[in-house]
């Protein structure tokens, strides 16, 4: 990379950053998560609104001999995210509630893929929108899984704050959260592997990924164990200590590549696998910031110079997003709102986990990238899941708020 086009990312890096903090900073004063603004922030810098008012100005600052640069630092950025994310995956709720989930979380995952099966047998056919000669198969299982997903960091965080952990929503929200995005996790693992082409490579991919998780979930944990335990008794992490968890973090996102999957299984599965204490306590600390604040910034935006808003100009398209946004909601929405009454909550709590688990957030975003990045879709389809995951999201709180709010408790996060 020359001067120039050093000199050229940094002032990607500046409009970047200055986007995301005044857009989450609005975001906040309006009652939504931060994260919601630096969404919308990334979109706004590309050709939706930056590219449309300025088009030469921007092609010339987002060019694409820097484009490389901003990839590197946005999958860098995901992978740490979700390496966090695993490591506030909290295994012992999961596993002490998740029988009395399981109702919401299966109506979460059947509805939504239900609903993409029919959809698929018209999408399928509509031009732009999937890849060419991908199977109805795939199709609808990608759909499914992007419809199912739910912003599980988003939701976590909501029910910490309202010191909702230990109440029947916050219990049922949690379980039923993790249940549904691990599901879709593996649906899109098996649409990558299939896509990638032949059944070599899918076989490498479920079984390489599957020993993987296997071997993360059950032994690593315990050969990690002394790690942690000397890390807690000096209270501290040690540069060495923190660059030999990197490149494990580095060899796990690597190796999931490698068997055909995603490199950000690797990271969630590493932070799952983390013994927990300190060591946790001591690697947010060192990564949560940088993150959260400098690489994400740089994954929205990413996203956003992949979204094109002009597509819904196109009546056809405008009606499949519209169609989408409102089978995602009635799927979610709908079928976990149904599935918390029969299993005997009150309607404002019902609402609730329907509010909760309607919010797609971030992690639709790392899917559709994802999903694009491999040729599965197409930038039409793109832009239509940026604006179903964005709409989504912003109607998470008021609706959170509206129908639940006068109802929670008056303690502190947990």
């Amino acid at each position: 990379m020359s001067f120039s086009a050093v000199m050229l990312f940094l002032l990607q890096l500046l409009l970047i950053l200055l986007a995301a903090q005044l857009m989450g900073r609005l975001a906040r004063f309006i009652g939504q998560p931060k994260v919601v603004g630096e969404m919308i922030a990334g979109v706004l810098l590309g050709p939706s609104l930056f590219g449309w008012l300025a088009p030469e100005l921007q092609q010339s600052i987002f060019t694409p001999d820097t484009r490389s640069w901003l990839y590197f630092g946005a999958q860098l950025g995901v992978g740490l995210y979700m390496f966090l994310v695993g490591l506030e995956f909290n295994t012992r709720l999961f596993k002490t509630h998740a029988k009395s989930a399981v109702s919401v979380s299966l109506a979460g995952m059947i509805v939504p893929f239900i609903t993409a099966a029919v959809l698929c047998l018209w999408l399928v056919d509509v031009p732009g929108l999937f890849a060419e000669g991908i199977s109805y198969y795939n199709a609808a299982l990608f759909l499914g899984a992007a419809i199912a997903i739910t912003a599980f960091p988003m939701l976590a965080r909501i029910i910490y704050e309202r010191g909702l952990a230990g109440t029947p929503l916050g219990t049922m929200a949690l379980a039923a959260g993790a249940v549904d995005d691990a599901a879709a996790w593996l649906v899109l693992a098996l649409v990558l592997a299939s896509f990638g082409g032949g059944s070599e490579l899918l076989f490498k991919a479920l079984i390489g990924g599957g020993l993987y998780a296997f071997l993360m979930l059950t032994k690593v944990r315990q050969w990690l164990q002394p790690l942690a335990d000397n890390i807690a008794r000096h209270n501290r992490m040690s540069y060495p200590q923190f660059i030999g968890i990197m490149l494990l973090f580095a060899l796990s996102a690597y190796s999931m590549d490698w068997v055909g999957l995603h490199a950000v299984f690797g990271g969630f599965l590493l932070g799952i696998a983390m013994p927990r204490g300190i060591i946790v306590e001591q690697l947010r600390k060192r990564l949560e910031k940088v993150t959260i604040l400098l690489l994400l910034p740089m994954f929205f935006t990413y996203s956003g110079l992949n979204t094109r808003l002009d597509v819904l100009a196109s009546a056809q398209v405008f009606a499949v997003a519209l169609l989408i946004l409102a089978a995602s909601v009635f799927a979610k929405f709908g079928a976990c709102w149904a599935a918390a009454r029969l299993n005997g909550s009150d309607n404002s709590t019902a609402m609730a986990v329907g509010a909760l688990m309607n919010a797609r957030g971030l992690m639709e975003l790392i899917i559709i990238n994802i999903a694009l990045s491999y040729g599965v879709i197409q930038p039409a389809l793109f832009s239509i899941m940026v604006v179903m995951a964005i709409v989504t999201t912003l109607m998470a709180s008021p609706l959170f708020h509206w129908v639940y709010g006068r109802h929670q408790p008056k303690a502190g996060p947990a």
